[in-house]
């Protein structure tokens, strides 16, 4: 059984400025670096001292850096990179300010945006990663159930949170805010919701 707590890298300057970063590398701003050290003030609070903990991140800088400062906040061993967690790419559409998203395609559900990933093939690279980093975790701490941190990107969260609720969350509306926190748990090759932190946009 291994829980798996999926923090939401910290605020870059796209974010900031509502541009659409996907597999764009931006690296945190100073805002993203302070939104780290407060999730990793809030992850010791949850995590039981008496299961082990590891970290685990997607490669690009955002969630690298966020990943790096709660390891070094919480005193656990540098973060394991995955690039099977990268955010879902948007093809085209990378670097656009999100207004001009919604003008162009509609929606994030729009499959027609040129060279991007679709929801489904997202999903399919995130539950791949996801076991990926379940299997290198109980091979350093079996028979012992773990937690793992686990730092991603928002539109990945969001697939797996669907998968996780059967398709019933994130509600319309509803955000996944830069560092925060949603928990699953990995038992028997399944995924279950235990928790997450929506904001309403």
């Amino acid at each position: 059984m291994t829980t798996l707590i999926l923090v939401r890298h910290g605020e870059t300057d796209w974010n900031r400025d509502r541009r659409i970063q996907g597999s764009t590398d931006v690296p945190l701003n100073d805002t993203g670096r302070q939104q780290a050290r407060d999730a990793a003030a809030t992850l010791r609070e949850r995590l039981n001292p008496d299961v082990p903990t590891l970290v685990a991140a997607s490669d690009l800088s955002r969630a690298r850096e966020t990943s790096e400062i709660i390891a070094n906040e919480l005193g656990l061993d540098a973060p394991q990179l995955y690039p099977e967690l990268r955010e879902r790419g948007y093809g085209v559409a990378e670097g656009l300010n999100v207004d001009e998203y919604f003008e162009r395609w509609g929606d994030w559900h729009g499959t027609d945006v040129p060279e991007a990933e679709t929801r489904e093939a997202l999903r399919e690279r995130a539950l791949h990663g996801l076991t990926l980093v379940t299997r290198d975790v109980r091979r350093a701490t079996a028979p012992a159930p773990a937690t793992v941190i686990v730092v991603t990107h928002g539109a990945l969260i969001r697939e797996v949170i669907r998968h996780a609720s059967g398709g019933t969350l994130p509600l319309e509306g509803e955000r996944l805010a830069n560092a925060s926190a949603h928990t699953v748990l990995f038992e028997r090759e399944r995924l279950r919701l235990l928790s997450y932190t929506p904001v309403a946009v």
